[in-house]
């Protein structure tokens, strides 16, 4: 009986593993264009969120860099003039085991930036208040949803590149 029941054990893959080793900001700009331009009044703001990923394996094993890259623009609704600009790269250092290769790649873009996320959007929080302005609170990332978004434009682009182009 004992026999049967390690049998078993030994049938299970082992389980995912991960830590965060650090976190960090790579790199940060923030411009308050207001200040500098000496706009006046309570212009009504609009807030573009751009993001962009990005994953490195590092030089120890099963140790990974994960980057999220924000770039925030704020624009006056009335006027269109820019409020502030913020570009940040706020990375996360993880040690990660027992995930299959084939699924790597999305455990690195999706799982990693859903674990270092409430850091970011505390930093930028801070930032924007710092720099003069209500205390921005990002909307929380649908990391999954940008994973897929970004496979399916690689899918189209494949697709455009292999059709020919038609002759005039």
């Amino acid at each position: 009986m004992a026999e049967n029941g390690a049998a078993t054990e030994e049938q299970k893959p082992a389980a995912v593993n991960m830590r965060v080793l650090g976190q960090y900001i790579r790199d940060m700009s923030f411009e308050n264009i207001l200040a500098q331009k000496g706009l006046t009044g309570e212009p009504k703001p609009e807030i573009s969120v751009q993001v962009n990923l990005d994953a490195k394996k590092r030089g120890a094993e099963n140790q990974y860099e994960v980057i999220i890259k924000l770039n925030i623009e704020s624009k006056s609704k009335d006027s269109g003039d820019k409020l502030f600009l913020l570009e940040i790269e706020y990375a996360g250092l993880f040690h990660v085991e027992n995930v299959p290769q084939e699924q790597l790649h999305p455990f690195l873009m999706i799982e990693c930036p859903r674990m270092i996320f409430p850091f970011l959007r505390r930093v930028v929080s801070d930032v924007t208040r710092d720099g003069g302005f209500p205390p921005l609170n990002l909307e929380t990332i649908d990391f999954m949803a940008l994973y897929r978004a970004e496979i399916q434009r690689r899918v189209e682009a494949q697709k455009a590149e292999g059709t020919p182009t038609p002759q005039a």
